[in-house]
């Protein structure tokens, strides 16, 4: 729900060229602002300014405000800094609670399993709350730089109800982990993501992810990272429309892709298989983000039974010379069904970028093990070790006629897939310039998209889709969070090594009313919220 309006000034927008969020060209028109509601969109000086203060649009592309419907920052809530990296780029909004990633629910018995394997990739978490309920509580208490959709992750639900081992739940683990998501679902939670690729989800078989999606009813959202993205890309599309037509709701892949050289200029084929998913009667969308490379933990170089139990678990194969022996067996020859990332990126394609000690940052695997004149995978073991699985990588395993491919096609939205904050390092550069970097490379200079069409599926698409209340159109009525672009400027360098740099372009964002965003400045304070979705 929106903010009361309070005794704000109007604010009359004049000057610039609206992209509505329709999909319609970008048109010149004005738009007045009272309180934290658009009141009025009409042509260039039809409103009358009154005593409202007047923003000068000259020369700025104005839209809704931008909707990351993939995001990882579950836990920017609870950081003592302001999160400003997605803010900064025009995202008013972002999904959270993506890949089976959220950090609640959780039970007493499992909280450390949990607490271990989040560190993975988020930064050290205090998990001071058990129920959904309790875990939005404490977020809400801190505020939100940006507003929140959240999604409540199979994994969590997993380990909550079962741990981090390699089983098949029964009757009795499958009621726990439904009863645990219906509390989400009760308390907000806008739907269910999965991570099958991630421990212990990657455990799980179909039958486990169409029960608990059935509890989703016909509005509340599926939303998965898939079992495969390479080799296997086209079974796991199989499985999630599997999913979404036997459970009775909506499906949405996560970021989109197929890796592999050899697999490279196939993605007309992986989309047709989503278009005939769809054509079945499934409401079926995706979305990518704008780059060749994509980020997860390190340990995803691992094979899945590397990977069972928690850290100490893990850290003990790590540490067997017998272990390792097979573990090079299965790193060189693959296992059926496992889309080795090793394989498809090559140890060159493999950059290290956040870890626990900041050691290692910056360099290939390939490039370390030439350093170091020690065999790739012994390199890999050395950084797991020593980091005690506290590391992130880049890998690059893309194509880029598979990414124009994926952005062309029809209802494609954007999402940053941005790790959590607060760790530092080098993360990837969608990080920071995801939606400018769509505009710069994809709108202006390469022409996949319209600006019109590409502002929809930054908007009003996701904010359909994802049942995000009173946002994603320049409409009166609807809430007033905004962002102003030059259209011939608005992009972001993508620079791997050097991501950690401010979007270009964006002149200014506005949320419920009220500038948040000045430049390359933060104005604060935090006025995002935690939504809930529209009825």
């Amino acid at each position: 729900m929106a903010q009361a309006s309070g005794t704000q000034r109007d604010k009359l927008i004049r000057g610039g060229v609206v992209a509505d969020g329709s999909g319609a060209d970008p048109a010149p028109a004005d738009v007045l602002v009272r309180g934290d509601r658009i009141a009025a969109v009409d042509r260039p000086g039809a409103i009358p300014p009154g005593d409202s203060e007047t923003i000068d649009a000259g020369g700025l592309v104005v839209t809704p405000g931008f909707v990351d419907v993939h995001s990882h920052a579950d836990n920017a809530a609870l950081l003592p800094e302001d999160d400003t990296d997605k803010i900064l780029q025009g995202i008013t909004t972002e999904v959270v609670g993506n890949c089976g990633f959220s950090l609640a629910p959780t039970s007493a018995e499992t909280v450390t399993e949990l607490t271990t394997f989040v560190q993975r990739v988020f930064p050290p978490v205090e998990f001071g709350w058990r129920t959904w309920a309790e875990f939005t509580a404490i977020s809400d208490s801190f505020g939100y730089v940006t507003n929140y959709a959240p999604l409540v992750g199979h994994g969590t639900l997993r380990i909550a109800a079962l741990g981090m081992d390699d089983v098949t739940p029964d009757a009795e683990g499958l009621a726990a982990m439904g009863a645990l998501l219906d509390e989400a679902l009760e308390n907000g939670a806008f739907g269910l993501s999965s991570g099958l690729v991630y421990p212990p989800a990657v455990y799980s078989h179909t039958e486990e992810i169409v029960e608990l999606a059935r509890r989703l009813g016909p509005t509340r959202l599926y939303a998965t990272h898939m079992r495969g993205e390479g080799d296997s890309l086209l079974s796991s599309i199989a499985e999630t429309v599997r999913i979404g037509t036997e459970a009775g709701c909506p499906a949405h892949i996560s970021h989109l892709k197929w890796t592999g050289r050899h697999n490279w200029g196939n993605m007309p084929t992986a989309l047709a298989a989503i278009h005939a998913g769809a054509s079945d009667g499934l409401q079926i969308t995706k979305d990518v983000y704008p780059y060749t490379a994509g980020s997860t933990m390190l340990t995803a170089l691992l094979p899945p039974p590397f990977l069972a139990g928690g850290d100490e678990a893990v850290l003990g194969r790590l540490g067997s010379e017998e272990q390792l022996r097979q573990l090079a067996v299965m790193m060189e020859h693959g296992l059926p069904g496992w889309d080795s990332h090793q394989r498809a990126a090559g140890w060159d394609g493999v950059l290290i970028t956040t870890t626990g000690s900041h050691r290692y940052e910056g360099s290939t695997i390939g490039e370390l093990a030439r350093a170091l004149d020690e065999p790739p995978l012994d390199v890999l073991v050395r950084v797991l070790r020593e980091e005690r699985l506290r590391a992130r990588m880049v890998l690059f395993a893309m194509h880029e006629d598979d990414v124009r491919a994926a952005l062309a096609d029809a209802d494609t939205m954007i999402g940053t897939d941005g790790l959590p904050p607060g760790s530092g390092g080098k993360p990837h550069p969608r990080v920071f310039g995801t939606f400018p970097r769509v505009l710069g490379e994809y709108v202006r200079a390469q022409e996949v998209l319209p600006l019109g069409e590409a502002v929809r599926r930054m908007t009003s698409l996701p904010a359909r889709v994802f049942r995000i209340p009173e946002r994603g159109l320049v409409r009166p009525g609807q809430v007033a969070d905004l962002v102003a672009f030059d259209p011939q400027t608005v992009d972001h360098p993508c620079d791997y090594r050097d991501p950690v740099h401010p979007p270009l372009g964006i002149g200014w964002v506005m949320q419920a009313g009220e500038r948040v965003v000045d430049g390359t400045t933060y104005l604060g304070p935090r006025r995002g919220r935690r939504l809930t979705p529209a009825d």
